[in-house]
């Protein structure tokens, strides 16, 4: 019995002999499967040819992110607060030198994931440090493997500490999530995945539908988000992938980036 990776999004299944016919997450619009064709691999297999490598981000922010590239590619992101460690997102490989510098750093008190691209191996690293997964329930349907650990919340707002609240963004994934960290400056720093994407300048965001396939998301949809995010201060940003780090003027990046983008639509 294998726990099974798709090798385009990194989704775990398992336990089973073989590997699934599909991936639904690939079969979604919003994600694709290759040209090649679904393809799988192991956990297994993925920990002999891979490895984690991790970069301090600022104080009390890592992230962690898989080499060589696998899958989609994002980082997992580990803040560390009075209240406990928090993996934010989450990636496929979990190593043992990855289990053996988080259990030295203390562990983690609760994981949160952005959206359903980024589900992975959850199941796994919750079981590994006994922290609960906190996922909007708007994206329940899209659990590919059960887990005990898995807590539904449906609001527009969960505070999991008096530093850290998950905040309900919605756009790319109706239950999409940021997490919102007062940071140790208490300028505030928003942890964004895919809600809200960091474009190569670094001074503006973006909002997709989906962004493999470049499907927009309406104009009132992106109002919605930037409405949803409008009441949390932030300075900086941390996207899903290793160079998407806003370090001033996050919030107003996300405002005024929201403000072009429904304007290029109503033209």
């Amino acid at each position: 019995m294998s726990i099974f990776l798709c090798g385009a999004c990194g989704t775990s299944f398992g336990d089973a002999e073989e590997a699934p016919e599909t991936c639904p997450i690939c079969t979604d619009e919003r994600q694709y499967v290759p040209p090649s064709g679904q393809a799988w691999t192991t956990t297994e297999k993925l920990a002999r040819t891979h490895r984690n490598a991790w970069v301090q981000l600022e104080q009390d922010l890592m992230a962690i992110q898989t080499v060589p590239a696998f899958a989609i590619n994002q980082r997992a992101l580990l803040l560390r607060t009075q209240a406990g460690n928090i993996l934010w997102d989450c990636i496929a490989l979990l190593d043992e030198a990855t289990r053996e510098i988080i259990q030295a750093l203390g562990g983690l008190s609760a994981i949160a994931i952005s959206h359903p691209h980024y589900y992975t191996t959850m199941q796994d690293w919750a079981a590994a440090f006994d922290a609960p997964i906190y996922l909007h329930a708007a994206d329940k349907e899209w659990i590919c493997r059960p887990s005990d650990y898995v807590r539904l919340w449906d609001e527009d707002a969960l505070v999991l500490s008096s530093s850290v609240t998950l905040v309900h963004g919605g756009g790319h994934f109706a239950g999409g999530t940021v997490l919102h960290w007062t940071g140790e400056d208490a300028k505030g720093v928003l942890l964004a995945g895919d809600i809200v994407q960091v474009t190569p300048g670094t001074d503006h965001v973006s909002f997709m539908w989906s962004y493999p396939n470049m499907l927009p998301l309406s104009a009132a949809e992106v109002a919605d988000v930037a409405e949803r995010l409008a009441p949390w201060p932030f300075e900086r940003i941390y996207g899903a992938f290793s160079h998407q780090n806003v370090r001033q003027d996050g919030q107003a990046i996300v405002a005024r980036s929201a403000r072009r983008y429904i304007d290029r639509l109503s033209k």
